[in-house]
């Protein structure tokens, strides 16, 4: 195993595209990472494939001891593996969407977003079924980041997390405001980690405006930059050219939701044959530093 997760994060390395404001040297590769993520179950890892989570990591330039904030951290993914190696000298914050916004989600049913607001307290308890180390964690939204976490967090990452903050931002300015919640929440050289589903440049704006789940690259840059951040380097870390979707695909045609299908076999194999959706990686800081 340890062997196959060096050999996929330098292959993955590869690929990254670094700016002028970044050495050209590889991220790091500590032992610390190796263990987080080798100790997972091998249902947890038959995702790395398509996640690359090491590789991931590195290009995000997290480290143990630091103070990380993870968006919309779900059922845990990568909550387990920073958990276990951010260590006892770390802290790891659970942020979620503001309250209000989750019933915006045409889906949303009124016990789903109970259950969602209720998981933002609760994320201590989650990363304690995580790990055991003493790593100190704590749960808020967009809206109530406490006065601890302000000017205090060494990166923040969004994965797969942009979408609904950018299909709402006109209706309620979503974006808005988290963008104003995560530059309060960074340290000065504090860095944000994105991981998003991507659209192709070719299709039409009001197709990547993340009803579907993708965004354009070139929109997620020009809106952090509008927002007070920089870009410090992009990789194709998580990219994936056979997912091609158009003006209509949405990304939940995809692995693992498949949600298309139905009891269509022929339609189920051709989307497991495309894998999970293409992503851009893209890593910024705040604008001036």
């Amino acid at each position: 195993m340890k062997h196959l997760l060096s050999a996929l994060l330098a292959i993955a390395l590869m690929h990254t595209g670094f700016s002028h404001a970044q050495s050209n040297d590889a991220p790091a590769w500590d032992a610390a990472l190796e263990a987080a993520i080798s100790q997972r179950s091998d249902e947890q890892r038959a995702r790395d494939a398509y996640r690359h989570p090491a590789a991931t990591l590195a290009f995000f330039q997290v480290e143990p001891g630091m103070t990380v904030a993870e968006v919309l951290p779900g059922g845990g993914w990568y909550t387990r593996i920073l958990a276990n190696y951010l260590g006892s000298d770390g802290t790891l914050y659970g942020v979620n969407y503001a309250d209000d916004m989750w019933p915006l989600l045409s889906y949303a049913s009124e016990e789903w977003i109970a259950q969602r607001i209720a998981a933002t307290a609760a994320f201590p308890d989650q990363v304690a079924e995580f790990t055991d180390n003493g790593i100190s964690a704590a749960g808020f939204t967009f809206k109530t980041v406490p006065e601890k976490a302000t000017g205090e967090v060494d990166r923040v990452l969004l994965i797969r997390a942009l979408h609904n903050l950018s299909r709402f931002e006109s209706e309620a300015g979503t974006f808005t405001q988290a963008m104003q919640a995560i530059h309060s929440m960074l340290k000065d050289n504090g860095m944000v980690g994105v991981v998003q589903h991507r659209a192709p440049e070719s299709v039409s704006d009001a197709s990547a405006a993340g009803e579907r789940g993708y965004l354009k690259q070139s929109a997620v840059i020009a809106q952090f930059e509008e927002a007070g951040f920089e870009l410090v380097a992009s990789s194709e870390i998580n990219a994936n050219p056979a997912d091609q979707p158009g003006e209509e695909g949405i990304v939940w045609r995809l692995p693992p939701s498949l949600r298309t299908s139905g009891d269509n076999p022929e339609l189920r194999e051709a989307m497991l044959a495309v894998g999970e959706s293409d992503r851009m990686t893209l890593l910024f800081r705040k604008a001036g530093y």
